[in-house]
């Protein structure tokens, strides 16, 4: 099962920070007798630094599912995926050992997801400085550029110290792109990240990413929304080919 893509290039600069060279995937679904689905197929593009890289298509042709072969959290069946180091070197994603994938996602990598993934007890506030802390930022530090972040992101005060688990989709999505972002990363990949978001949090949500940008980080995003692509993405990639019912890609987008 092959599919097309089509690719728009407005080139900036040429530091390339990623490229993925003909990557594939096929899911094997064991819970619908063992068939087998084309997730992506000989999938080509890069993204330079300070460049924002727009995945469309529609839905089920395996944006996410290219996302997370970038982060590793599948292997493709062919093709490379090269990182390149700010000081030089070339990794392929797809072939290096797992500690160094582990590094990459600590300190070089970050993805922020669709859904927020933290424990009950922990506040709005504390899961945002999280990953500043894992990486030995002091604590209260820490806590103040996760409160300017929330800021930032029109979250309210008061909520700074409430489980962002009870609040309201697009109040979570934020608090999840907050966390995403707020550790100094090369490369950032957004699964959709002005899905839920009303206009005047979707443009917050797109200043952000503007001002990653300005700071030299690489990003490659999914999007559905042509006004967004417009105003934040330098270069899109359009992938195209048979788009599987929601049932079937939701098993192997999370494979």
């Amino acid at each position: 099962m092959h599919m097309t893509t089509q690719f728009r290039w407005l080139q900036k600069n040429s530091t390339k920070k990623l490229e993925a060279k003909m990557i594939s995937k096929t899911f094997t679904l064991h819970n619908r007798d063992s068939i087998n689905v084309a997730g992506f197929s000989e999938v080509s593009f890069s993204v330079n630094q300070g460049d924002l890289l727009a995945l469309t298509g529609p839905i089920g042709v395996g944006k996410s599912s290219i996302l997370k072969a970038i982060f590793r959290t599948c292997l493709v069946d062919s093709g490379s995926v090269l990182f390149h180091h700010s000081d030089g070197g070339v990794v392929d994603l797809a072939r290096c050992s797992e500690s160094s994938m582990v590094n990459l996602r600590r300190r070089e990598i970050g993805f922020v997801t669709k859904s927020l993934n933290i424990l009950p007890r922990v506040t709005a506030l504390q899961a945002v400085a999280a990953p500043l802390i894992d990486l030995g930022e002091d604590q209260q530090v820490s806590l103040f550029m996760a409160g300017r972040m929330l800021d930032l992101l029109g979250i309210r005060e008061e909520l700074f110290h409430v489980s962002p688990l009870t609040f309201s989709d697009g109040e979570k999505q934020r608090v999840n792109i907050a966390r995403g972002v707020i550790a100094p990363k090369e490369l950032i990949l957004l699964d959709e990240p002005t899905a839920s978001l009303d206009d005047e949090s979707s443009n917050r949500v797109l200043n952000l990413l503007q001002g990653l940008k300005e700071k030299n980080i690489a990003m490659i995003a999914i999007f559905h929304d042509k006004a967004g692509i417009d105003q934040i993405a330098d270069n899109t990639y359009e992938v195209c080919g048979e788009v599987f019912p929601t049932t079937v890609e939701a098993h192997w987008e999370a494979a």
